[in-house]
């Protein structure tokens, strides 16, 4: 076997067969299952709405009134379903037996569960938007074929198997670093949580979940929002500020301050 430029790799001198270099490549990752819509589309629409016209004094009094919906999208965004259990060996300092010291050494290690924990493998949802979406859903209802809406589409999985456990390692480092300043760590102040985790049990599997992605318009600009695909209580999205009611409370503010001021020198 010779090196042929020709081929751009090494090849046979006699049958011309060219040798290939085997790479390793990860599969691209599909849901086992598929959790059905059971919001419509136009229950969608009034969630939105619904959920506008509660955003507070902050926001446009004819917000939902005036918006448009421009767009709705149903989609299924991809996650991996976590359980896992794991033995947590954890060091901190805190305020508890410091003595003349302000800071005192503690440590520890417990075996820590993790059930049905979300890690999102999104690329179009960000991850707090994934966290806030994540209580609503109904694991146990997932199905092997898709049922939704007309026009809905699949994200593919961004987080590939060989990607995945690091980030499943991540998030139960955040959950267990949680799960200690709760009651674990001894003191009511402690600084420098750190966690080594030994995984003994890890079972993921993968699941596409329903949302609807939403572009509404007010006075012309676009703002985008969603909607739980099997709750629509649960609306999160963006949302314009009233700059007029803004600066009303700023000149009030500084109004009673003033006024504060001048009674306490009138009292002097």
């Amino acid at each position: 076997m010779t090196y042929s430029i020709e081929a751009g790799a090494p090849q046979c001198g006699y049958c011309k067969s060219v040798m290939r270099v085997e790479t390793m490549e990860d599969p691209p990752e599909q849901a086992e299952g598929i959790l059905p819509f059971t919001v419509t589309p136009l229950d969608g629409r009034r969630a939105l709405r619904t959920w506008l016209g509660r955003q507070g004094f902050f926001r446009p009094k004819d917000l939902a009134s005036a918006s448009t919906i421009d767009q709705l999208q149903p989609l299924w965004w991809p996650a991996w379903i976590v359980n896992a259990k794991a033995e947590a060996f954890w060091a901190a300092d805190s305020d508890a037996d410091t003595q003349k010291a302000e800071w005192a050494p503690h440590a520890g290690a417990r075996v820590v569960t993790f059930d049905s924990v979300l890690v999102s493998a999104s690329r179009g949802l960000s991850h707090d938007e994934c966290i806030k979406l994540a209580p609503g859903f109904r694991l146990d209802s997932a199905e092997p074929s898709a049922r939704g809406p007309a026009g809905a589409v699949a994200e593919w999985f961004d987080v590939q198997r060989s990607a995945a456990r690091k980030r499943v390692l991540a998030e139960a480092d955040e959950l267990v670093k949680e799960h200690l300043r709760q009651g674990i760590i001894p003191g009511a102040r402690f600084r420098k949580v750190s966690v080594s985790l030994l995984l003994q049990e890890l079972i993921t599997k993968r699941l596409a979940l329903p949302t609807y992605v939403l572009a509404y318009r007010y006075r012309g600009k676009l703002y985008r929002a969603l909607v739980h695909g099997q709750n629509a209580n649960i609306v999160l999205g963006s949302v314009p500020i009233s700059w007029g009611k803004v600066a009303l409370v700023f000149a009030t503010a500084i109004f009673v301050l003033a006024l504060i001021g001048y009674l306490l020198y009138l009292g002097q």
